[in-house]
């Protein structure tokens, strides 16, 4: 059997798939090789057979402060010097506010012009770049958008498809410390530095303290993550701070000791609560902390989940039909934002974009060249882990498991293409974080996802390498 032959026989078998579901059960979908029970977590726990701890703390501690030293696009943002040179914050300021080399159009369908560009050049301001320029820090308040320019003002490659925003780069939550190196003309946006990005950001969502404040926060060892897709603190009447504040996956919040309050907090017993630090601003734009209860019956853990496979498929279900937001826009996220979210819960970090991920050293690679035979690439994909990640050019994928001898994987993803059985592209869309098998995907009309595939990632020690 070759190839050719090799994927019609799997397409067919998941059309079976889709006739199985519209005749016994009301459940039917356009998604290829798809059946109810796979949209369920259970289905995929059951295949792992032993669920070990994959890294301890300590391991994935010593993975973070290695990628923090050798990867130049993850940074600690407190390392950041405390003063940056005029070409040198130019040359930051140039790179994330680039001008497009396509035209690029506002929601009403209108191609921006040369003075639209200049008034967004106008904002960053970089008239008041001195020949030094002093940094400041800060700790994100509220979830908030990082853009291109400091503005938000929505812009598209398209005059019909408003979904992929491009002045949308990606986004800061509760908690995180940031680098402030520029402020915009309008007094509105900071220029700041995260972990893993530099873009701008709304001002009123960070708060500037003390280098040495921040860092204690930071390492606060008792502390809350966020384990749901999204959870709130509690209601508190007259402070909208810290009352119904959302917070996304992978938040981490130091715990209050039981000194530092009493029976009774914001009116309510906080005993059946956590009782967590969240970074407040001032009118004046400081830093201050204040306590918040987050329920115990709130989707949260004491410290970093274990790294198990099964607690990798339960965090990515998590997010199972949330809507694809490029960026993290619509309060959503996107492949990398899925991923990057889901492996916080462990307490990984890792780089913003895909190219920065997939094409990066760290972890375990087996990367593949444009000659790679697709027989050599299927070979490597029996040999598939629960968590692995795979990589094409724009788009991440995770790894679920094999149903009926075929690789499944769980990705946030907005279109959906497959060759019909009569030979037809059948072009859908999913426009969110879904589930479907790897093998019978195109990214276009020539090119298959296995055709595309540069690196399979896995984040685990040595003795679990890929080859």
């Amino acid at each position: 059997m070759n190839i050719k032959q090799f994927y019609l026989l799997v397409t067919l078998c998941f059309y079976t798939f889709i006739s199985y579901g519209a005749d016994n059960y009301e459940f039917k979908t356009d998604v290829i090789g798809v059946q109810e029970q796979y949209l369920h977590t259970h289905f995929w726990l059951t295949k792992v057979a032993q669920d070990k701890v994959l890294m301890s703390g300590a391991a994935i501690s010593q993975f973070n402060q290695k990628l923090l030293s050798t990867h130049s696009l993850v940074n600690d943002p407190l390392l950041v010097p405390a003063q940056v040179t005029r070409q040198a914050l130019a040359d930051i300021i140039a790179t994330i506010s680039q001008l497009p080399s396509s035209v690029r159009f506002n929601l009403k369908g209108k191609a921006l012009t040369p003075d639209d560009y200049q008034q967004y050049l106008l904002n960053t301001n970089q008239q008041a770049i001195s020949s030094m320029n002093d940094v400041r820090y800060g700790l994100i308040v509220k979830r908030a958008d990082l853009r291109t320019f400091p503005t938000d003002d929505k812009v598209y490659k398209s005059t019909t498809d408003h979904d992929l925003d491009r002045f949308q780069e990606s986004a800061v939550f509760p908690g995180e410390a940031v680098a402030i190196l520029h402020v915009s003309k309008d007094k509105h946006w900071f220029l700041v530095q995260n972990y893993h990005y530099i873009a701008w950001v709304k001002r009123d969502a960070v708060a500037i303290g003390n280098k040495e404040e921040i860092k204690a926060y930071h390492e606060n060892n008792h502390f809350l993550v966020i384990t749901g897709s999204k959870v709130f603190t509690n209601f508190v009447p007259n402070k909208p701070a810290i009352s119904e504040l959302q917070l996304d996956m992978g938040v981490k919040l130091p715990l209050a000791k039981r000194g530092e309050f009493s029976d009774q907090l914001y009116g309510q017993n906080p005993y059946s609560s956590y009782v967590v630090k969240l970074p407040v601003r001032t009118p004046q734009g400081e830093l201050r902390f204040a306590l918040a209860l987050i329920a115990r019956s709130q989707d949260v853990h004491h410290g970093y989940l274990p790294f198990t496979r099964q607690n990798i498929i339960k965090q990515a279900f998590k997010f199972l039909g949330e809507r694809y937001g490029w960026g993290h826009d619509y309060n959503g996220r996107d492949c990398t934002g899925f991923i990057g979210e889901v492996y916080k819960t462990f307490g990984f970090i890792m780089p913003r974009n895909t190219g920065q991920q997939g094409r990066s050293q760290y972890g375990d690679n087996q990367f593949f060249t444009q000659k790679t035979s697709v027989k050599k690439k299927m070979a490597a994909l029996k040999k598939l882990r629960v968590g692995d990640l795979l990589y094409i050019p724009g788009h991440v994928m995770m790894f679920l498991g094999y149903e009926k001898g075929q690789p499944y994987v769980i990705h946030d993803v907005k279109g959906l293409a497959y060759f019909t059985p009569k030979g037809h592209l059948y072009q859908g869309t999913l426009n969110g974080v879904s589930i479907t098998p790897f093998l019978p995907l195109y990214a276009n009309k020539k090119q298959r996802y296995v055709d595309l595939l540069y690196n399979i990632k896995r984040l685990i020690p040595a003795e679990e390498t890929l080859l």
